[in-house]
């Protein structure tokens, strides 16, 4: 098999599980992520970053996984734009925002995102990620503080290994990943989509290295989320929860990765309800309520 098709059908099933189906989707047909009326380019940090924005309100921001794009949000837009003014973006390499550069880390599109609510002029905002973009939105609230009022993330890791992730899922990204290097490496001159589909599953599988003590950095109220049959294990998701001082942990059942997806109605509301009411420290004779 050629490289090409080796690494698109390694990304789909490893990074877009969630969207393989046969034929046409929603996510293909979407207005999401090809929105003329809206899309616009801003020059962030030496590459072209595409963003949409929807709705009126206090601003959202909603961070996608890997390989994905901003259409993977085609459930939640729609619902939040309602009362909040959405901001989604193709992050760094991904999507329409081409990235010809040989790095990509978690922490560079962090700081690109934080960039973007600066070209924005937008002080803080309520933040969703998914996967990556959970990590994303843990780093952001780490290093960036001030620009996360609140931060509900399902499905993030903070580190790559069997005890963070599935160790199924693990392996079959580190197999991946070395088929791919050995393969591209007896190319003459892999064309550019080739070297980006190899940065991003490098991504995948090295990174993130984030420690529990930086969690504790972290000072907006957080919903960590993650399904009882995840990619990420169930006891690193309630790791995440337990080392933020201000955090709620909802793990849901018969779920896997793909929560905003095929468990959207469920994930729209509670994250709604969230981010509408006041943070409750629950200690003491309040755990009997």
């Amino acid at each position: 098999m050629k490289l090409k098709a080796t690494l698109i059908l390694l990304l789909t099933l490893i990074i877009k599980a969630g969207f393989a189906q046969e034929g046409k989707t929603p996510f293909d047909t979407t207005m999401y992520g090809r929105n003329p009326a809206v899309g616009k380019y801003a020059d962030i940090r030496g590459f072209k970053m595409y963003y949409e924005t929807y709705g009126k309100g206090e601003p959202l921001l909603i961070i996608h996984g890997n390989g994905g794009s901003i259409n993977n949000f085609l459930y939640q837009i729609p619902y939040f734009a309602k009362t909040y003014q959405v901001i989604i973006a193709d992050s760094r390499a991904q999507g329409k925002s081409v990235d010809p550069s040989d790095s990509l880390s978690y922490e560079m599109m962090t700081d690109d995102l934080n960039a973007l609510l600066d070209k924005l002029q937008l002080k803080s905002c309520y933040v969703i990620g998914w996967s990556d973009g959970g990590i994303n939105g843990l780093l952001l609230a780490i290093h960036h503080p001030d620009k996360v009022k609140k931060l509900a993330i399902t499905g993030a890791n903070l580190w790559p290994d069997t005890s963070a992730v599935d160790p199924f899922v693990y392996n079959y990204a580190m197999n991946a990943n070395k088929m791919a290097r050995d393969s591209i490496k007896k190319m003459k001159a892999p064309t550019p989509e080739m070297k980006n589909q190899l940065k991003l599953l490098h991504l995948l599988s090295y990174e993130p290295h984030i420690k529990v003590e930086e969690l504790k950095k972290i000072s907006c109220p957080t919903l960590v989320i993650g399904g009882d049959h995840d990619v990420i294990r169930t006891k690193h998701t309630m790791l995440i929860a337990e080392s933020i001082p201000q955090a709620y942990l909802w793990i849901i059942p018969n779920s896997g990765h793909s929560t905003p997806i095929y468990k959207k109605d469920q994930f729209n509301q509670v994250v709604g309800d969230f981010f509408a009411q006041k943070f409750r420290k629950i200690d003491m004779f309040g755990r009997f309520n």
